[in-house]
């Protein structure tokens, strides 16, 4: 059964994660960084810094831009010493400099002083809060894993499910050799994106392998080259293989659409039955290429029924 994991998000992670994408630098405080990040977005702490505390927003990464540095260094020693204690003694996550800006000394021994780390990056104010904003985003957004594999058919991203031994593998083998890409394989991993998108990956650990019973564990990069792996991929249909006894009345037309359900988001579904001599990779190819028409508009099984009514309706007059 699929678990959602609750977002716990540290300082140490945040840095480690994105200091590359928001050039970031550790300038000090480092032994605060398994302070909690308790809100995914950031802050700009102006009105805090002249004092006035109510409703700030102490559980997110703050942001100080040049006019910030520039009210701190305008204040007496003593009166900016006082302001950052208390701006310090909220128990804010961390604080990031933009423009490259180099705090006061006072600014660095109270974060220092307070355990509070103290970052600065290259990129301008707006950019900064922006692109922290989206990074903060993925982070603290539902993620949850499901037991089935994912590939890339034609840019439509599919969900293999199914029990253990019922032919996931071969079907995603065969999905491979025909110029698809593997995603994640047994276990995938889904990350909701702003409520409206799930997006898969494989776990560090399992990415570009695969489990293939009789042959063991392949390397998919290496065997198949780099176009045979995708990093991540918004997932668009859930197929699952089950045993063709096992499924009772079997809708022969397509017109009654399934869905299945993963962190609240409702996704097309399609249950392919499996017995000998059925090429289950292909049948899950043409249901890809079927959900992508229906994306665009074009239901074939309904398409088909109107014609039929159209046919019946012309024979009664």
């Amino acid at each position: 059964m699929a678990q959602t994991r609750i977002a716990t998000v540290t300082v140490g992670h945040f840095f480690t994660r994105h200091a590359r994408e928001l050039k970031l630098t550790l300038v000090a405080g480092v032994s605060g960084l398994k302070r909690r990040i308790r809100q995914g977005a950031v802050n700009r702490p102006g009105l805090a810094l002249t004092g006035f505390f109510k409703s700030f927003a102490d559980k997110r990464v703050q942001i100080l831009g040049s006019h910030e540095n520039a009210y701190l260094k305008s204040l007496p020693a003593d009166a900016q010493r006082e302001r950052v204690r208390r701006f310090f003694a909220t128990g804010i996550p961390c604080v990031i400099f933009a423009r490259n800006i180099k705090p006061t000394r006072t600014f660095l021994h109270e974060a220092e002083q307070h355990a509070i780390p103290v970052f600065k990056s290259p990129l301008v104010t707006m950019r900064l809060v922006n692109t922290a904003t989206i990074c903060l985003e993925m982070d603290f957004a539902p993620t949850t894993t499901e037991h089935g594999s994912m590939v890339d058919i034609q840019g439509i991203g599919v969900l293999i499910r199914g029990k253990s031994g019922v032919g996931k593998s071969e079907a995603v083998l065969g999905l491979i050799e025909r110029g698809y890409s593997l995603v994640a394989d047994d276990i995938t991993k889904f990350t909701c994106i702003e409520g409206r998108d799930l997006q898969g990956s494989a776990s560090d650990i399992t990415r570009h392998h695969m489990e293939v019973r009789g042959l063991g564990i392949i390397n998919v990069g290496a065997m198949f080259g780099v176009g045979s792996i995708r990093l991540e991929k918004r997932l668009d249909l859930v197929v699952t293989l089950k045993d063709w006894q096992e499924i009772g009345d079997i809708d022969r037309t397509g017109l009654e659409e399934s869905h299945y359900e993963i962190l609240g988001i409702r996704l097309p579904h399609v249950i392919v039955p499996v017995r000998p001599g059925r090429d289950v990779a292909r049948l899950i190819e043409v249901a890809a290429l079927d959900a992508q028409l229906k994306a665009m508009g074009h239901h074939s099984a309904a398409e088909f029924n109107q014609r039929l009514k159209d046919a019946m309706s012309l024979k009664v007059r």
